[in-house]
């Protein structure tokens, strides 16, 4: 029974929303910017892996780009097994295809039943955006939550250098948004509540960003003292887009090792 305490989860920590098969156009414009609009989505080339993942996820939402991967008869097949599952059925299942064939968007409204509608890929990218997030928006698939974060906690290069006195103390990155970070320190530089750091550097993988922040406090957990440190309005907007496209690459990572 245990099931029924996590049903509620989706609500406070938003949906997962996996693109299945997505071509290069549907991975590099509409993806890329839905992740900017801090949507928390993974691209999936498995369909039987992913099953075993939505099983896991009950409220996910799910875009099928039946023009990639399998033929039609496939998908269709496919998206009714999803739907029909009692273990998968909470899943919402929208279809992405260039085919714009009316017979065919029908069927997969009508009669298999997708609620994430069908959205024809046409050349204004920009409309078929809009329509993708105007679909999520729909299905709540943000929740309550408004920022996508990252736990860091077991990568070795994701660090924050903070200029204390004259000289840097190098920390490590516990978890990061476009809000903010928490951070710790092998020696306590024993930061004060408001301090404002003009010259924070911090490095996420292979990605080094300047910032400007202010602590906000601290908390201790087990012998170390974390420490919050809020992203003031200075924050330049390439460094808020690179700080969500290294949070999708750090989430993605963690997916491909359950869809293993």
């Amino acid at each position: 029974m245990a099931m029924n305490n996590t049903n509620n989860l989706p609500d406070i920590l938003g949906k997962k929303i996996f693109f299945l098969h997505p071509s290069a156009a549907v991975q590099n414009e509409i993806i890329t910017e839905l992740v900017q609009q801090e949507y928390e989505v993974y691209i999936v080339k498995d369909q039987a892996a992913l099953i075993k993942v939505l099983k896991r996820y009950a409220n996910a939402i799910v875009f099928a780009d039946i023009d990639e991967g399998m033929g039609e008869k496939d998908w269709e097949a496919w998206i009714r097994g999803v739907l029909n599952n009692p273990e998968t059925g909470q899943v919402c299942v929208g279809v992405l295809s260039v085919n714009g064939d009316e017979v065919l968007r029908r069927k997969y409204i009508n009669s298999v039943k997708v609620q994430g509608g069908y959205t024809v890929l046409k050349a204004d990218i920009n409309s078929v955006i809009k329509q993708v997030a105007d679909i999520l928006k729909a299905l709540d698939a943000k929740g309550r939550r408004k920022y996508i974060r990252a736990t860091t906690e077991n990568e070795s290069l994701t660090t924050v250098n903070l200029p204390v006195n004259g000289t840097f103390v190098n920390g490590t990155i516990k978890d990061i948004s476009v809000v903010g970070f928490s951070c710790s320190f092998e020696v306590d530089p024993e930061l004060t509540k408001n301090a404002l750091f003009q010259n924070i550097q911090i490095k996420l993988q292979t990605m080094l960003l300047k910032a400007e922040g202010i602590i906000f406090g601290s908390r201790m957990d087990g012998p170390a003292k974390i420490y919050v440190v809020l992203f003031t309005q200075r924050i330049d907007p390439d460094a808020r887009a690179r700080i969500r496209k290294y949070i999708q690459q750090n989430l993605q990572a963690k997916i491909n090792v359950e869809l293993k």
